[in-house]
């Protein structure tokens, strides 16, 4: 029952449109924070792999709950500093919030703005809460703390949802595995030096390109950051950039060069025999495929 309320809830920010008009005023927001590239691909994680706004909120939330304990067992000067360090610790979870949240649209923008909203409130009221027990105000600071902790609760879930549900910050190209035998993709004619061709393998977009070697290389069309198709950016020094968000991938090995991307691009192995092109599966992927199939049939 719990499950369909929160469903409800979700499709009902999702439908509310009167959340566009948030849009603006945080785009202009998310615009100063990610002014430079090193602050792009800071906030958004590229230096780790991974998008790094779920790490950073792990210490606010703790701080807070952790605040929560403390006034529960009578430590007012420890329920101080932690509520004052939830408050510092969310201005930088806040910045890698609001650059995740640009490269959304539509239904994933509302959610992430009431979430955002929602985050607004709850510092607010903690930084409320943290003069006030400064003053020696301590019950009023405690109660200042109980609907931001209410609200805490709520603006987690939907960036649950946001995750979970609707995939932002998932790599997009987890589950596109195409045949594991060598499957023809092109002809060498079809590969124009320097340019970018796009043929499907059992359905899965592949990338493929030559590098200024003239060898060829073969990725996962899709765009790990957002699912932007590969083929329609351009090549700059040696780089294929995402024509959405503007992420850079190394031609030679998929690598991230230059974010909001986190996640490397899936490289195919290639071989040419004659004029035809084939591409497979890599030994990791191939074992990645079979692992799901092992989950899927048990």
């Amino acid at each position: 029952m719990s499950a369909r309320v929160l469903d409800s809830l979700a499709s009902r920010i999702e439908r509310l449109q009167a959340l566009d008009r948030v849009s603006p005023p945080l785009a202009a927001v998310a615009g100063v924070v990610r002014c430079k590239q090193r602050w792009t691909d800071l906030l958004s994680g590229t230096p780790l792999g991974h998008p790094i706004h779920p790490l950073l909120v792990t210490v606010p939330i703790g701080g807070w709950v952790g605040a929560f304990v403390l006034d529960l067992l009578g430590d007012r000067r420890g329920a101080r500093i932690l509520v004052g360090l939830g408050v510092l610790a969310a201005m930088p979870a806040a910045a890698a919030g609001l650059s995740d949240w640009r490269d959304t649209a539509g239904v994933e923008q509302r959610v992430g703005s009431a979430h955002a909203l929602l985050n607004a409130s709850v510092l607010v009221l903690y930084a409320a809460s943290w003069w006030a027990r400064r003053k020696d105000q301590h019950l009023r600071g405690f109660c200042l703390s109980l609907p931001a902790l209410g609200l805490l609760s709520v603006s987690g879930w939907l960036g649950g949802h946001l995750a979970y549900a609707r995939g932002v910050g998932v790599d997009t190209t987890a589950f596109l595995t195409p045949s594991r035998d060598w499957a023809e993709l092109a002809t060498v004619d079809d590969v124009p030096a320097g340019g970018l061709t796009v043929r499907a393998v059992e359905g899965v977009a592949v990338l493929l390109a030559q590098t200024p070697n003239a060898t060829y290389v073969a990725y996962a069309d899709r765009c790990t950051h957002r699912g932007g198709p590969l083929h329609d950016g351009d090549v700059v020094e040696g780089c294929v950039v995402c024509p959405w968000h503007g992420s850079r991938f190394d031609l030679r090995d998929g690598t991230v060069v230059a974010g909001p991307a986190t996640r490397p691009q899936p490289k195919y192995d290639v071989k040419v025999e004659g004029n035809r092109i084939l591409v497979r599966p890599t030994e990791v992927q191939m074992h990645q495929a079979a692992s799901d199939g092992a989950r899927e049939s048990g």
